[in-house]
């Protein structure tokens, strides 16, 4: 009996050994890698450090002029010892170690990648509209992935599609982007270029956006150097006019991506938005990382309205002047020289080589979001409330009334959501109280505040009611 209860601490105690052969070892004084900085010395209380630096640290106590042993007997000095350090580390982050090139096997095949009507085919099943916009990001992540799965089998190397993409407030950008990385199963980092600012200064650090990706990719880097990073509010870095002030959140932030966009080694703090002396770093490469841009670009449409007006204004030929001032599909007109206006430096945009726009949304395209998409919010209040076993039913002129609100708000779909919450508020209150009501049906009265909600008793008809 007591060989067996040996035996299987025995297996715990390896398997627990085995796990944690699985992540790197970081010096505590220099923060380097096992990978970078070699076989590591192991102290009490699950500190490493490097040979190197017990080396230098050595080398200091033995060519110093101070006598350590009387340190100890000087009143007012105190001695550190070995178990404080845990107490004044932060919570350590691992990373998983890189496994061996030969029997490193591609996570990707080229066979298992959807092609680009597959792909656009399941976006259609969450997202209504933008049928360009779903192509072109079909087509550029089928070729990007292709490139990643073959690995540049020959001379000829094909270059990163990363991409750009415009549109107003509020018409899918960043869905767009979380349903096609959950469709492809893939690490995704979504994060606001308004808090990145050049290193050195107050703000997240350049490198911050590929941390993220490491921490959603479980600290794994060989996953995260095949995953997306989605990089929203990219019009907020543009290069600011009129500015005598170093300008370290525009041009600085843009030329600092510069290096990320096109393919490098970077050094990455492991669960931190900054490097610091108490943060270990790790490397990754960007070469295989997806980067998809997104941004308003407010005041975009009168760049482009002034590039299309630049005939002449006297003659036969002439353009009049409000021209394209009811043209809902000018932002489709969009070129590179209206971006470099816009403030985006030419470097910038040579490394997002696929440039599309994304269209407003109309009165039509708010009432197919609201019923249509396979996790509309519709569908999901009629599952809530069907949890109650009561049915609930939007009359076509409730959809009606809600998308006209919502084109008030100008604040796209997002105002979609506000509005339900609302209205759903006193129903959702109510209907639990009494058991007897069997279906609900919102009206256009009840949306527009003249009249309620259709009750029906269970078994009864159906009777108008204010909550």
């Amino acid at each position: 009996m007591l060989e067996n209860e040996n035996n299987v601490k025995d297996t715990e105690l390896q398997e627990t050994n085995d796990k944690q052969e699985e992540y790197e070892k970081f010096c505590f004084m220099c923060r380097r890698p096992e990978s970078v900085a070699g076989k590591m010395i192991e102290l009490p209380n699950h500190i490493h450090v490097c040979s190197d630096c017990m080396q230098k640290s050595f080398d200091a106590m033995n060519n110093g002029q101070i006598d350590y042993s009387k340190l100890m007997n000087i009143p007012g000095i105190q001695v550190m010892n070995v178990e404080d350090l845990e107490n004044m580390m932060p919570k350590q982050q691992k990373v998983k170690k890189k496994k061996p090139k030969e029997e490193a096997k591609p996570a990707l095949d080229i066979k298992n990648i959807p092609a680009p009507h597959k792909i656009k085919a399941s976006l259609d099943e969450y997202i209504v509209g933008q049928e360009h916009a779903k192509k072109a990001m079909a087509v550029a992540v089928y070729n990007h992935y292709k490139r990643v799965a073959t690995n540049t089998m020959d001379d000829i190397e094909i270059e990163k599609s990363n991409m750009l993409m415009i549109g107003p407030t509020g018409c899918g950008k960043t869905y767009l982007v979380k349903t096609l990385a959950r469709l492809l199963d893939v690490p995704l980092a979504i994060t606001d270029a308004t808090s990145l600012t050049e290193a050195g200064y107050i703000g997240d650090d350049i490198e911050s956006v590929v941390s993220k990706l490491l921490a959603a990719a479980d600290n794994d880097v060989e996953k995260a150097e095949q995953g997306i990073i989605f990089i929203d509010e990219i019009d907020k870095i543009a290069k600011k006019k009129n500015t005598n002030q170093r300008d370290v959140s525009g041009e600085s932030v843009q030329q600092g991506m510069l290096k990320l966009l096109e393919g490098s080694d970077v050094e990455v703090p492991v669960g931190a938005n900054s490097k610091n002396a108490m943060v270990p770093l790790t490397t990754v490469n960007t070469k295989n990382i997806l980067f998809i841009c997104g941004g308003a670009f407010p005041d975009l449409e009168e760049i482009i309205k002034e590039r299309l007006n630049k005939q002449a204004s006297v003659g036969f030929m002439a353009d009049l002047k409000d021209k394209y001032n009811n043209d809902k599909n000018l932002l489709e007109k969009v070129e590179v020289e209206d971006l470099r206006n816009f403030g985006m430096i030419p470097e910038f945009i040579g490394r997002l080589p696929v440039i599309f726009t994304l269209q407003g949304l109309d009165r039509d395209k708010l009432v197919k979001i609201l019923k249509e998409p396979k996790n509309a919010i519709l569908k999901q209040y009629q599952k809530l409330l069907a949890l109650d076993e009561v049915k609930l039913e939007f009359d076509e002129e409730a959809l009606g009334a809600i998308a006209e609100k919502a084109m008030k708000k100008d604040t796209g779909a997002r105002a979609l959501r506000a509005i339900i919450e609302e209205f759903m508020l006193d129903i959702m209150y109510e209907i639990p109280k009494d058991d007897n009501i069997g279906q609900v049906t919102i009206t256009k009265a009840y949306i527009e505040g003249t009249g309620g909600p259709v009750i029906t008793l269970r078994g009864q008809a159906a009777i108008e009611q204010k909550l």
